[in-house]
């Protein structure tokens, strides 16, 4: 089994550092690693936030564990030079549609959620995002409109054999789980959103067994502040999915906490923590590992088939914070490498 490791910038090689930690300490037989440059890293180094080199390792490994792209180095250069094109474009080349991004309060971090305890005590929701379309794969540009005013242009749109490929995932998440499914579009105004709820409802006959809502995006919004314990699977497009994702992961207390898997049709993943490259604190032993620690875990599930390990790695992220091991993002001063020590200290 073959996992490649790209750290990418900013706090991405220190994170990334202690979930192998956690890995080599489960001593799983048959694993190897290769690592790889991506993002601004690859950029500085060789021209290219995904080299050659780094995708053709991509499409030979089993699982990609992955740290953060992100450089202000590289603000000013050409779109499809800047690092965030490494992870779009590993999505377009791999075909990874599918971004499982599950937000759990844990129960010693209830208090580190910016809402009332009691509310975030209640969250246990996944979001199931498609990475494969929207805004961020459509037709882009800058142009003139007729009065010679500059404009810029991103396109919106989804077919529906997109949809349904994601509704489908949807609908297996929430059969797995509590047995609900929201749908969140904005279909009120959306062309592409109409077709969105059309589809899923299309695709909801073959799941007599879950419970299908539908919800517009800024009510979506409101919920996850207002009452998030009624979610159990929201599915939705790429750029809600993304927003919301963001917002779930403040319900819960830390952006730092919130793992995220992003799946092809075999089931090979590329697994990273929701938060970016943070070059604010970038070196200096501040970034909390956890979310990293928690997505190696997602891989061990989803992509590697080791559901035993998987559970391994959360107990002891469990156990850890239950310990009192909080980064400075959790209100504590643990450094990374701390963090790491106390969930491999935490590993049954």
């Amino acid at each position: 089994m073959l996992i490649a490791l790209f750290p990418g910038d900013g706090i991405g090689p220190e994170i990334v550092a202690q979930a192998k930690r956690v890995l080599d300490a489960l001593a799983i037989p048959g694993i190897t690693y290769e690592e790889g440059l991506v993002g601004g890293a690859a950029y500085k180094a060789v021209g290219h936030p995904l080299p050659p080199e780094t995708l053709e390792l991509a499409k030979r490994a089993d699982a990609i564990l992955f740290g953060a792209v992100g450089d202000p180095d590289c603000d000013s250069l050409e779109r499809h030079l800047r690092p965030e094109q490494a992870i779009l474009g590993l999505r377009k080349e791999l075909g990874l549609f599918s971004n499982l991004r599950p937000a759990k309060v844990f129960p010693e971090l209830a208090d580190a959620s910016a809402l009332k305890q009691e509310v975030a005590s209640a969250i246990d929701l996944l979001i199931v995002r498609e990475t494969n379309g929207d805004v961020y794969f459509g037709e882009k540009g800058m142009r003139k409109t007729p009065e010679g005013l500059r404009e810029g242009y991103d396109i919106m749109s989804y077919n529906e054999e997109q949809v349904r490929k994601i509704a489908h995932q949807g609908f297996l998440a929430a059969r797995a789980r509590r047995g609900k499914l929201c749908s969140v579009d904005k279909a009120n105004v959306l062309e592409t959103s109409q077709l969105w709820r059309d589809v899923v409802i299309e695709v909801s006959a073959d799941y007599p067994d879950v419970a299908l809502s539908h919800m517009y995006v800024d009510n979506a919004a409101m919920q996850l502040v207002r009452n998030p314990g009624q979610f159990d699977v929201i599915v939705t497009g790429n750029m809600f999915g993304d927003i919301l994702s963001d917002q779930a992961s403040m319900c819960v207390g830390s952006i730092g906490m919130l793992a995220s898997a992003t799946l092809n049709d075999s089931n090979q993943g590329l697994y990273e923590p929701i938060h970016g490259s943070a070059p604010d604190i970038a070196g200096q032993g501040k970034a909390n590992p956890l979310a990293t620690v928690l997505s190696a875990g997602m891989m061990l599930r989803y992509s590697l088939n080791r559901p035993e390990q998987a559970d391994r790695i959360e107990a002891a992220v469990a156990k850890a914070l239950a310990n009192g091991a909080r980064s400075f993002d959790l209100g504590g001063t643990m450094s990374t490498v701390e963090m790491g020590d106390a969930v491999l200290a935490a590993l049954d």
